[in-house]
């Protein structure tokens, strides 16, 4: 399999994973439900990762093409605005410290008391 067939696939399977997990994940507003689909979107999430880089290596030149269209620049340009409102926004939320640290804890050992037992 050549690096190309690697990526798509990758690309693919990656993509599968993090949106069914993130729409579950909206669906099925729990927290503990959250936390057992946390694994596989963290994985899938670094293995898109990867595989978007290696198909920006590899697509570089006809990205650049898209790039010299006015409106992939503007859509490019909107969703990067609109992406760095939503992280301004999340990060700017805050919560109280101690309510934050108790939910950490909770999660914390939700995840610990729900892992398969090491042999």
């Amino acid at each position: 399999m050549n690096l190309r067939a690697l990526t798509a696939i990758t690309l693919l399977v990656s993509f599968i994973a993090m949106s069914t997990s993130g729409v579950l994940m909206l669906i099925i507003d729990q927290p503990s439900f959250t936390i057992r689909m946390h694994p596989v979107h963290k994985l899938f999430g670094v293995l898109m990762i990867v595989a978007i880089l290696s198909h920006l290596r590899l697509n570089y030149r006809g990205l650049i093409a898209h790039a010299r269209h006015r409106s992939a620049v503007w859509a490019g340009s909107v969703l990067s605005v609109i992406l760095v409102l939503v992280y301004a926004v999340a990060i700017l939320n805050t919560q109280d410290p101690a309510k934050a640290a108790a939910v950490d804890q909770a999660a914390q050992q939700l995840e610990q008391s729900s892992a398969p037992a090491k042999p």
